[in-house]
Protein backbone atom coordinates (compact mmCIF):
# COMPACT_ATOMS: atom_id res chain seq x y z
CA UNK A 1 0.00 0.00 0.00
CA UNK A 2 1.14 3.57 -0.66
CA UNK A 3 1.62 5.84 2.30
CA UNK A 4 -0.85 8.68 1.66
CA UNK A 5 1.13 11.54 3.20
CA UNK A 6 4.22 10.68 1.24
CA UNK A 7 2.17 10.05 -1.88
CA UNK A 8 0.58 13.50 -1.78
CA UNK A 9 4.00 15.14 -1.42
CA UNK A 10 5.58 13.26 -4.30
CA UNK A 11 2.50 13.73 -6.46
CA UNK A 12 2.69 17.48 -5.85
CA UNK A 13 6.35 17.53 -6.91
CA UNK A 14 5.59 15.50 -10.03
CA UNK A 15 2.66 17.72 -10.91
CA UNK A 16 4.79 20.82 -10.47
CA UNK A 17 7.55 19.41 -12.67
CA UNK A 18 5.06 18.49 -15.36
CA UNK A 19 3.47 21.93 -15.22
CA UNK A 20 6.85 23.69 -15.47
CA UNK A 21 7.88 21.73 -18.53
CA UNK A 22 4.49 22.29 -20.13
CA UNK A 23 4.81 26.06 -19.44
CA UNK A 24 8.24 26.18 -21.05
CA UNK A 25 6.94 24.45 -24.17
CA UNK A 26 3.64 26.34 -24.38
CA UNK A 27 4.66 28.73 -27.19
CA UNK A 28 5.07 25.76 -29.53
CA UNK A 29 1.71 24.29 -28.49
CA UNK A 30 -0.06 26.81 -30.66
CA UNK A 31 0.81 24.67 -33.67
CA UNK A 32 -2.20 22.78 -35.02
CA UNK A 33 -1.90 19.13 -33.93
CA UNK A 34 -3.51 17.95 -37.13
CA UNK A 35 -0.64 19.36 -39.18
CA UNK A 36 2.04 17.32 -37.39
CA UNK A 37 3.52 14.34 -39.22
CA UNK A 38 5.89 11.56 -38.21
CA UNK A 39 8.85 12.60 -40.35
CA UNK A 40 9.66 15.75 -42.33
CA UNK A 41 12.59 16.63 -44.58
CA UNK A 42 14.02 19.75 -46.13
CA UNK A 43 12.41 18.74 -49.45
CA UNK A 44 9.31 20.64 -48.31
CA UNK A 45 11.19 23.71 -49.56
CA UNK A 46 13.29 22.68 -52.57
CA UNK A 47 16.19 24.89 -53.60
CA UNK A 48 14.26 26.35 -56.55
CA UNK A 49 11.28 27.47 -54.45
CA UNK A 50 10.41 30.98 -55.77
CA UNK A 51 9.71 32.12 -52.23
CA UNK A 52 13.33 31.49 -51.31
CA UNK A 53 15.47 32.18 -54.37
CA UNK A 54 15.49 34.27 -57.50
CA UNK A 55 16.16 32.81 -60.92
CA UNK A 56 19.89 33.06 -60.39
CA UNK A 57 19.72 30.96 -57.24
CA UNK A 58 20.69 33.67 -54.74
CA UNK A 59 18.56 34.37 -51.69
CA UNK A 60 15.97 37.11 -51.97
CA UNK A 61 15.01 39.58 -49.29
CA UNK A 62 12.66 38.22 -46.61
CA UNK A 63 9.00 38.34 -47.49
CA UNK A 64 5.87 37.66 -45.46
CA UNK A 65 6.33 34.86 -42.95
CA UNK A 66 4.91 31.47 -43.90
CA UNK A 67 3.88 28.46 -41.79
CA UNK A 68 5.46 25.04 -42.27
CA UNK A 69 4.70 21.58 -41.01
CA UNK A 70 7.06 21.03 -38.11
CA UNK A 71 8.44 17.68 -36.93
CA UNK A 72 6.24 15.65 -34.63
CA UNK A 73 7.85 15.99 -31.19
CA UNK A 74 5.48 13.35 -29.78
CA UNK A 75 6.71 10.74 -32.26
CA UNK A 76 8.42 7.57 -31.14
CA UNK A 77 11.83 8.46 -32.60
CA UNK A 78 13.14 11.92 -31.71
CA UNK A 79 16.24 11.28 -33.80
CA UNK A 80 14.12 11.29 -36.98
CA UNK A 81 13.23 14.97 -36.61
CA UNK A 82 14.62 17.40 -39.18
CA UNK A 83 14.60 20.97 -37.87
CA UNK A 84 16.44 22.43 -40.85
CA UNK A 85 12.97 23.22 -42.16
CA UNK A 86 12.80 26.29 -39.91
CA UNK A 87 16.25 27.43 -41.05
CA UNK A 88 14.84 28.52 -44.38
CA UNK A 89 14.06 32.22 -44.98
CA UNK A 90 10.56 33.55 -44.37
CA UNK A 91 9.50 30.73 -42.03
CA UNK A 92 7.42 31.94 -39.10
CA UNK A 93 9.19 31.31 -35.79
CA UNK A 94 8.04 30.66 -32.23
CA UNK A 95 10.04 31.73 -29.14
CA UNK A 96 11.51 28.26 -28.43
CA UNK A 97 12.98 27.92 -31.93
CA UNK A 98 16.28 29.40 -30.76
CA UNK A 99 17.00 25.99 -29.13
CA UNK A 100 15.34 23.80 -31.76
CA UNK A 101 17.48 25.26 -34.52
CA UNK A 102 20.92 26.76 -33.80
CA UNK A 103 22.57 27.45 -37.19
CA UNK A 104 26.22 26.49 -37.53
CA UNK A 105 26.73 27.85 -41.04
CA UNK A 106 25.48 30.97 -42.81
CA UNK A 107 25.60 29.23 -46.18
CA UNK A 108 24.17 25.83 -45.35
CA UNK A 109 20.94 25.56 -43.31
CA UNK A 110 21.50 21.79 -43.03
CA UNK A 111 24.30 22.47 -40.52
CA UNK A 112 22.69 23.07 -37.14
CA UNK A 113 22.36 22.00 -33.52
CA UNK A 114 19.04 21.08 -31.91
CA UNK A 115 17.95 20.27 -28.35
CA UNK A 116 14.83 18.50 -27.09
CA UNK A 117 13.24 16.80 -24.08
CA UNK A 118 10.42 14.38 -23.18
CA UNK A 119 8.66 13.78 -19.90
CA UNK A 120 6.22 10.90 -19.44
CA UNK A 121 4.29 10.21 -16.24
CA UNK A 122 2.07 7.15 -15.87
CA UNK A 123 0.08 5.93 -12.88
CA UNK A 124 -0.66 2.21 -13.07
CA UNK A 125 -2.82 -0.06 -10.93
CA UNK A 126 -2.70 -3.83 -11.37
CA UNK A 127 -4.67 -5.88 -8.89
CA UNK A 128 -3.17 -9.23 -9.94
CA UNK A 129 0.29 -9.07 -11.50
CA UNK A 130 0.97 -12.43 -13.16
CA UNK A 131 -2.70 -13.29 -12.47
CA UNK A 132 -1.91 -13.16 -8.76
CA UNK A 133 0.02 -16.43 -8.68
CA UNK A 134 2.91 -17.07 -6.30
CA UNK A 135 4.05 -13.91 -4.53
CA UNK A 136 2.42 -11.65 -7.14
CA UNK A 137 -0.42 -9.46 -5.98
CA UNK A 138 -1.99 -6.04 -6.08
CA UNK A 139 0.25 -3.11 -6.95
CA UNK A 140 -0.34 0.60 -7.61
CA UNK A 141 2.60 2.79 -8.57
CA UNK A 142 3.95 5.70 -10.58
CA UNK A 143 6.49 5.36 -13.40
CA UNK A 144 8.34 8.41 -14.71
CA UNK A 145 10.60 8.80 -17.72
CA UNK A 146 12.60 11.94 -18.48
CA UNK A 147 14.73 12.17 -21.62
CA UNK A 148 16.87 14.97 -23.01
CA UNK A 149 18.75 14.95 -26.31
CA UNK A 150 21.09 16.87 -28.58
CA UNK A 151 21.14 16.49 -32.36
CA UNK A 152 24.17 17.81 -34.26
CA UNK A 153 24.09 18.09 -38.09
CA UNK A 154 27.25 18.82 -40.04
CA UNK A 155 25.95 19.54 -43.56
CA UNK A 156 23.59 17.14 -45.35
CA UNK A 157 25.76 14.08 -44.78
CA UNK A 158 26.98 13.87 -41.18
CA UNK A 159 25.14 13.98 -37.91
CA UNK A 160 25.60 12.88 -34.32
CA UNK A 161 22.83 12.22 -31.82
CA UNK A 162 22.94 11.74 -28.06
CA UNK A 163 20.06 11.14 -25.64
CA UNK A 164 20.14 10.71 -21.86
CA UNK A 165 17.37 9.07 -19.86
CA UNK A 166 16.30 8.98 -16.24
CA UNK A 167 13.55 6.42 -15.60
CA UNK A 168 12.11 5.96 -12.10
CA UNK A 169 9.43 3.77 -10.54
CA UNK A 170 7.78 4.78 -7.28
CA UNK A 171 6.07 2.24 -5.00
CA UNK A 172 6.33 -0.62 -7.54
CA UNK A 173 6.54 -3.91 -5.68
CA UNK A 174 8.63 -6.02 -8.09
CA UNK A 175 11.19 -3.88 -9.88
CA UNK A 176 12.66 -5.27 -13.10
CA UNK A 177 15.11 -3.99 -15.71
CA UNK A 178 12.26 -2.43 -17.73
CA UNK A 179 10.91 -0.42 -14.78
CA UNK A 180 13.78 1.72 -13.55
CA UNK A 181 17.03 3.08 -14.94
CA UNK A 182 18.51 6.10 -13.11
CA UNK A 183 20.46 8.62 -15.16
CA UNK A 184 22.07 6.80 -18.06
CA UNK A 185 23.01 7.00 -21.71
CA UNK A 186 20.18 5.82 -23.93
CA UNK A 187 21.35 6.74 -27.46
CA UNK A 188 24.68 7.84 -28.89
CA UNK A 189 25.40 7.32 -32.56
CA UNK A 190 27.16 8.82 -35.58
CA UNK A 191 25.37 8.71 -38.93
CA UNK A 192 26.46 9.30 -42.51
CA UNK A 193 23.94 9.88 -45.28
CA UNK A 194 25.08 9.68 -48.87
CA UNK A 195 24.20 8.83 -52.45
CA UNK A 196 25.11 5.87 -54.65
CA UNK A 197 23.68 6.72 -58.03
CA UNK A 198 20.02 7.48 -57.42
CA UNK A 199 19.97 5.51 -54.16
CA UNK A 200 20.19 7.00 -50.67
CA UNK A 201 22.52 5.28 -48.21
CA UNK A 202 22.79 5.57 -44.43
CA UNK A 203 25.34 4.15 -42.04
CA UNK A 204 24.85 4.47 -38.27
CA UNK A 205 27.34 3.36 -35.66
CA UNK A 206 26.75 3.43 -31.92
CA UNK A 207 23.93 3.01 -29.42
CA UNK A 208 20.60 3.24 -31.24
CA UNK A 209 17.12 1.77 -31.37
CA UNK A 210 15.03 0.35 -34.19
CA UNK A 211 11.66 -1.26 -34.77
CA UNK A 212 9.97 -3.20 -37.55
CA UNK A 213 6.41 -2.82 -38.74
CA UNK A 214 3.78 -3.17 -35.94
CA UNK A 215 6.63 -4.05 -33.55
CA UNK A 216 5.32 -7.55 -32.87
CA UNK A 217 8.83 -9.01 -32.55
CA UNK A 218 11.36 -6.17 -32.94
CA UNK A 219 10.27 -3.05 -31.07
CA UNK A 220 11.26 0.12 -29.26
CA UNK A 221 9.57 -1.31 -26.14
CA UNK A 222 7.90 2.02 -25.51
CA UNK A 223 5.15 0.65 -23.28
CA UNK A 224 7.36 -0.10 -20.25
CA UNK A 225 9.37 2.63 -18.56
CA UNK A 226 12.78 1.66 -20.02
CA UNK A 227 13.09 1.36 -23.78
CA UNK A 228 15.27 -1.21 -25.58
CA UNK A 229 18.48 0.06 -27.18
CA UNK A 230 21.16 -1.73 -29.18
CA UNK A 231 24.87 -1.14 -29.61
CA UNK A 232 24.91 -1.65 -33.36
CA UNK A 233 26.27 -1.02 -36.83
CA UNK A 234 23.38 -0.26 -39.21
CA UNK A 235 23.58 0.01 -43.03
CA UNK A 236 20.61 1.15 -45.12
CA UNK A 237 20.22 1.40 -48.94
CA UNK A 238 17.04 2.88 -50.45
CA UNK A 239 16.08 3.40 -54.08
CA UNK A 240 12.34 3.56 -54.56
CA UNK A 241 10.51 1.25 -54.53
CA UNK A 242 13.20 -0.91 -52.87
CA UNK A 243 14.86 -0.70 -49.49
CA UNK A 244 17.59 -3.03 -48.19
CA UNK A 245 19.05 -2.83 -44.71
CA UNK A 246 21.15 -4.83 -42.32
CA UNK A 247 22.69 -4.55 -38.88
CA UNK A 248 24.72 -6.40 -36.31
CA UNK A 249 24.05 -5.57 -32.68
CA UNK A 250 24.39 -6.35 -29.02
CA UNK A 251 21.18 -5.49 -27.13
CA UNK A 252 21.79 -3.16 -24.19
CA UNK A 253 21.36 -4.67 -20.72
CA UNK A 254 20.00 -2.37 -18.02
CA UNK A 255 21.07 -1.96 -14.41
CA UNK A 256 19.72 0.41 -11.78
CA UNK A 257 22.60 0.33 -9.30
CA UNK A 258 24.16 3.67 -10.22
CA UNK A 259 24.18 6.20 -13.09
CA UNK A 260 25.79 5.19 -16.39
CA UNK A 261 26.08 1.47 -15.61
CA UNK A 262 24.20 0.00 -18.60
CA UNK A 263 26.20 -2.30 -20.85
CA UNK A 264 26.14 -4.77 -23.73
CA UNK A 265 28.33 -7.82 -24.19
CA UNK A 266 28.95 -10.65 -26.71
CA UNK A 267 26.79 -13.09 -24.71
CA UNK A 268 23.66 -11.66 -26.38
CA UNK A 269 23.71 -10.81 -30.08
CA UNK A 270 21.09 -9.95 -32.68
CA UNK A 271 21.77 -9.42 -36.41
CA UNK A 272 19.39 -8.91 -39.33
CA UNK A 273 19.23 -8.60 -43.12
CA UNK A 274 15.95 -7.17 -44.49
CA UNK A 275 14.43 -6.39 -47.91
CA UNK A 276 11.35 -4.21 -48.49
CA UNK A 277 9.32 -3.59 -51.65
CA UNK A 278 6.95 -0.61 -51.59
CA UNK A 279 4.21 -0.87 -54.21
CA UNK A 280 2.71 2.52 -53.38
CA UNK A 281 2.44 4.81 -50.38
CA UNK A 282 0.17 2.33 -48.60
CA UNK A 283 1.22 -1.21 -49.58
CA UNK A 284 4.46 -3.00 -48.65
CA UNK A 285 5.93 -6.48 -48.85
CA UNK A 286 8.98 -7.24 -46.68
CA UNK A 287 11.09 -10.18 -45.57
CA UNK A 288 14.07 -10.56 -43.30
CA UNK A 289 16.48 -13.10 -41.90
CA UNK A 290 17.83 -12.66 -38.38
CA UNK A 291 20.22 -14.50 -36.10
CA UNK A 292 19.51 -14.36 -32.37
CA UNK A 293 22.29 -15.71 -30.13
CA UNK A 294 22.05 -15.98 -26.35
CA UNK A 295 24.64 -17.74 -24.21
CA UNK A 296 22.40 -17.78 -21.14
CA UNK A 297 18.77 -18.38 -22.19
CA UNK A 298 15.91 -19.34 -19.88
CA UNK A 299 13.31 -21.87 -21.01
CA UNK A 300 11.28 -24.43 -19.09
CA UNK A 301 12.58 -27.35 -21.13
CA UNK A 302 15.97 -26.25 -22.45
CA UNK A 303 19.29 -24.80 -21.33
CA UNK A 304 22.60 -24.01 -22.97
CA UNK A 305 23.75 -21.74 -25.76
CA UNK A 306 20.92 -20.58 -28.04
CA UNK A 307 21.48 -20.05 -31.76
CA UNK A 308 18.08 -19.16 -33.20
CA UNK A 309 17.67 -18.49 -36.93
CA UNK A 310 14.65 -16.35 -37.80
CA UNK A 311 12.80 -15.96 -41.11
CA UNK A 312 10.01 -13.35 -41.26
CA UNK A 313 7.62 -12.34 -44.06
CA UNK A 314 5.06 -9.52 -43.86
CA UNK A 315 2.60 -7.74 -46.08
CA UNK A 316 0.61 -4.62 -45.26
CA UNK A 317 -1.50 -2.21 -47.21
CA UNK A 318 -4.76 -0.44 -47.85
CA UNK A 319 -7.37 -0.77 -50.57
CA UNK A 320 -10.12 1.84 -50.51
CA UNK A 321 -11.22 1.84 -46.83
CA UNK A 322 -9.91 -1.67 -46.06
CA UNK A 323 -6.45 -2.13 -44.53
CA UNK A 324 -4.43 -5.16 -43.46
CA UNK A 325 -1.20 -6.24 -41.80
CA UNK A 326 -0.19 -9.92 -41.88
CA UNK A 327 3.11 -11.33 -40.63
CA UNK A 328 4.54 -14.86 -40.23
CA UNK A 329 7.79 -15.90 -38.54
CA UNK A 330 9.61 -19.22 -38.42
CA UNK A 331 12.44 -20.05 -36.02
CA UNK A 332 14.93 -22.91 -36.18
CA UNK A 333 18.40 -23.69 -34.82
CA UNK A 334 19.69 -25.16 -31.59
CA UNK A 335 19.73 -24.63 -27.85
CA UNK A 336 22.08 -26.78 -25.85
CA UNK A 337 21.66 -30.26 -27.35
CA UNK A 338 18.15 -29.61 -28.65
CA UNK A 339 16.86 -28.41 -31.99
CA UNK A 340 14.53 -25.40 -32.25
CA UNK A 341 11.30 -25.65 -34.21
CA UNK A 342 9.01 -22.68 -33.49
CA UNK A 343 6.72 -20.31 -35.32
CA UNK A 344 4.32 -17.38 -34.91
CA UNK A 345 1.63 -15.64 -36.93
CA UNK A 346 0.06 -12.21 -36.53
CA UNK A 347 -2.64 -10.33 -38.37
CA UNK A 348 -4.68 -7.18 -37.98
CA UNK A 349 -7.20 -6.07 -40.58
CA UNK A 350 -10.32 -3.91 -40.76
CA UNK A 351 -12.43 -1.36 -42.56
CA UNK A 352 -13.01 2.35 -41.93
CA UNK A 353 -16.59 3.59 -42.24
CA UNK A 354 -15.64 7.09 -43.30
CA UNK A 355 -19.22 8.15 -44.06
CA UNK A 356 -20.40 7.31 -40.54
CA UNK A 357 -20.06 9.85 -37.69
CA UNK A 358 -16.76 9.49 -35.81
CA UNK A 359 -15.37 7.42 -38.74
CA UNK A 360 -15.29 4.06 -36.88
CA UNK A 361 -12.63 1.52 -37.79
CA UNK A 362 -13.97 -2.03 -37.29
CA UNK A 363 -11.26 -4.65 -37.26
CA UNK A 364 -10.01 -8.01 -36.11
CA UNK A 365 -6.70 -9.16 -34.67
CA UNK A 366 -5.71 -12.84 -34.89
CA UNK A 367 -2.41 -14.11 -33.48
CA UNK A 368 -0.80 -17.44 -32.69
CA UNK A 369 2.58 -18.71 -31.48
CA UNK A 370 3.92 -22.20 -30.90
CA UNK A 371 4.62 -23.89 -27.59
CA UNK A 372 6.66 -26.95 -26.65
CA UNK A 373 4.45 -29.96 -27.44
CA UNK A 374 6.69 -32.72 -26.08
CA UNK A 375 8.74 -31.69 -23.03
CA UNK A 376 11.78 -33.84 -22.44
CA UNK A 377 12.40 -34.73 -26.08
CA UNK A 378 15.21 -33.54 -28.35
CA UNK A 379 13.47 -30.42 -29.66
CA UNK A 380 12.12 -27.13 -28.30
CA UNK A 381 8.90 -25.70 -29.77
CA UNK A 382 8.58 -22.67 -27.48
CA UNK A 383 8.54 -19.51 -29.59
CA UNK A 384 10.96 -16.73 -28.64
CA UNK A 385 9.20 -13.35 -29.06
CA UNK A 386 12.63 -11.63 -29.33
CA UNK A 387 12.05 -7.93 -28.50
CA UNK A 388 8.25 -7.60 -28.44
CA UNK A 389 6.02 -4.59 -27.99
CA UNK A 390 3.58 -5.45 -25.20
CA UNK A 391 1.32 -2.62 -26.34
CA UNK A 392 0.41 -4.79 -29.36
CA UNK A 393 -1.78 -6.85 -27.01
CA UNK A 394 -2.38 -4.55 -24.01
CA UNK A 395 -0.28 -2.57 -21.54
CA UNK A 396 -1.55 -4.86 -18.77
CA UNK A 397 1.05 -7.51 -19.60
CA UNK A 398 -1.31 -10.51 -19.40
CA UNK A 399 -0.75 -11.62 -23.02
CA UNK A 400 2.34 -12.34 -25.09
CA UNK A 401 3.58 -14.16 -28.20
CA UNK A 402 4.40 -17.53 -26.60
CA UNK A 403 2.21 -20.68 -26.76
CA UNK A 404 -0.91 -18.69 -27.56
CA UNK A 405 -3.96 -18.39 -29.79
CA UNK A 406 -5.45 -14.91 -29.62
CA UNK A 407 -8.58 -13.51 -31.29
CA UNK A 408 -9.57 -9.88 -30.75
CA UNK A 409 -12.38 -7.85 -32.38
CA UNK A 410 -11.62 -4.11 -32.23
CA UNK A 411 -13.57 -0.89 -32.78
CA UNK A 412 -11.89 2.54 -32.86
CA UNK A 413 -13.79 5.82 -33.15
CA UNK A 414 -12.66 9.45 -33.46
CA UNK A 415 -15.03 11.82 -31.65
CA UNK A 416 -12.68 14.65 -32.62
CA UNK A 417 -9.64 14.96 -34.86
CA UNK A 418 -7.35 14.74 -31.82
CA UNK A 419 -9.17 12.01 -29.83
CA UNK A 420 -9.25 8.26 -30.55
CA UNK A 421 -11.20 5.79 -28.42
CA UNK A 422 -10.73 2.04 -28.82
CA UNK A 423 -12.81 -0.81 -27.44
CA UNK A 424 -11.87 -4.48 -27.83
CA UNK A 425 -12.57 -7.97 -26.51
CA UNK A 426 -9.79 -10.55 -26.64
CA UNK A 427 -10.12 -14.33 -26.27
CA UNK A 428 -7.09 -16.54 -25.52
CA UNK A 429 -6.15 -20.20 -25.65
CA UNK A 430 -2.75 -21.83 -25.45
CA UNK A 431 -1.47 -23.78 -28.41
CA UNK A 432 -0.52 -26.79 -26.29
CA UNK A 433 -1.27 -27.72 -22.68
CA UNK A 434 2.17 -29.30 -22.37
CA UNK A 435 3.76 -25.85 -22.27
CA UNK A 436 2.95 -23.04 -19.82
CA UNK A 437 0.73 -20.01 -20.07
CA UNK A 438 2.99 -16.97 -20.50
CA UNK A 439 2.82 -13.28 -19.61
CA UNK A 440 4.91 -10.45 -21.08
CA UNK A 441 7.53 -10.69 -22.36
CA UNK A 442 7.93 -14.49 -22.00
CA UNK A 443 7.40 -15.28 -18.30
CA UNK A 444 5.71 -18.65 -17.59
CA UNK A 445 2.86 -18.70 -15.09
CA UNK A 446 4.12 -21.10 -12.40
CA UNK A 447 2.45 -24.51 -12.39
CA UNK A 448 0.55 -24.20 -15.68
CA UNK A 449 2.88 -26.35 -17.84
CA UNK A 450 1.25 -29.75 -18.37
CA UNK A 451 -1.75 -28.85 -16.24
CA UNK A 452 -5.27 -27.64 -17.03
CA UNK A 453 -6.97 -27.03 -20.35
CA UNK A 454 -6.18 -24.84 -23.34
CA UNK A 455 -8.62 -22.05 -22.47
CA UNK A 456 -6.75 -19.15 -20.85
CA UNK A 457 -9.52 -16.57 -20.56
CA UNK A 458 -10.91 -13.44 -22.17
CA UNK A 459 -10.57 -9.73 -21.53
CA UNK A 460 -12.15 -6.40 -22.29
CA UNK A 461 -10.04 -3.37 -23.18
CA UNK A 462 -10.82 0.34 -23.37
CA UNK A 463 -8.20 2.86 -24.47
CA UNK A 464 -8.39 6.59 -25.16
CA UNK A 465 -5.63 8.72 -26.73
CA UNK A 466 -6.02 12.50 -26.71
CA UNK A 467 -3.59 14.80 -28.52
CA UNK A 468 -4.17 17.90 -26.39
CA UNK A 469 -1.62 20.04 -28.29
CA UNK A 470 1.31 19.33 -30.55
CA UNK A 471 3.44 19.05 -27.37
CA UNK A 472 1.04 17.33 -24.95
CA UNK A 473 -0.74 13.98 -25.07
CA UNK A 474 -2.92 12.11 -22.58
CA UNK A 475 -3.92 8.45 -22.58
CA UNK A 476 -6.02 6.07 -20.52
CA UNK A 477 -6.17 2.28 -20.75
CA UNK A 478 -8.28 -0.18 -18.75
CA UNK A 479 -8.18 -3.98 -19.02
CA UNK A 480 -10.35 -6.58 -17.27
CA UNK A 481 -9.10 -10.17 -17.74
CA UNK A 482 -11.45 -13.04 -16.79
CA UNK A 483 -9.25 -16.08 -16.20
CA UNK A 484 -9.98 -19.65 -17.27
CA UNK A 485 -9.70 -22.80 -15.16
CA UNK A 486 -6.08 -23.44 -16.22
CA UNK A 487 -5.03 -20.28 -14.36
CA UNK A 488 -7.42 -20.68 -11.44
CA UNK A 489 -6.18 -24.21 -10.74
CA UNK A 490 -2.72 -22.83 -9.91
CA UNK A 491 -4.02 -20.07 -7.66
CA UNK A 492 -4.57 -17.34 -10.24
CA UNK A 493 -7.55 -15.03 -10.37
CA UNK A 494 -9.30 -12.45 -12.51
CA UNK A 495 -7.09 -9.42 -13.13
CA UNK A 496 -7.74 -5.72 -13.68
CA UNK A 497 -5.37 -3.04 -14.95
CA UNK A 498 -5.73 0.73 -15.15
CA UNK A 499 -3.14 3.10 -16.57
CA UNK A 500 -3.36 6.91 -16.84
CA UNK A 501 -0.57 8.64 -18.78
CA UNK A 502 0.52 12.21 -19.47
CA UNK A 503 3.34 13.06 -21.84
CA UNK A 504 4.86 16.35 -22.88
CA UNK A 505 7.68 16.85 -25.37
CA UNK A 506 9.63 19.81 -26.61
Amino acid sequence: MVARSRGYTVDAVRTGLFACLAFLTYPAMAQDAASVQEETTSSVFPDNNPLLTNEGGTATAPRASIDVTRPNVLGLNRWQEDWSIIGKPDVRRVPTDFLKYIPLSRKNPASYLSFGANLRERVESNNAVGFGTGSNGRNAYLIQRLQVHMDLHINEHWRGFVQFEDARAFWKGNLTAVDQNPLDLRLLFLEHKGKVGSATTRVRVGRQDFAFDLQRFVSLRDGPNVRQSFDAIWVDWESKPWRILGFISQPVQYRALRPFDDYSDPHLRFSTFRIERHFNKQSTLSAYYALYQNDHPRFLDAAGRENRHVVDVRTSGKYDQFNWDVEAMGQFGSIGGKTIRAWAFGSRFGNTLSEVPWAPWIGMQVDAASGDTHPGDSSLGTFNPLFPNGYYFTLAGYSTYVNVIHVKPIVTVHPTASLAVTGAVGAQWRMTTQDAIYTQPNIPVAGTAGRGGRWTGYYGQIRADWRVHSNVALALEAVDFITGNAIREVGGRDSQYLGIEAETSW
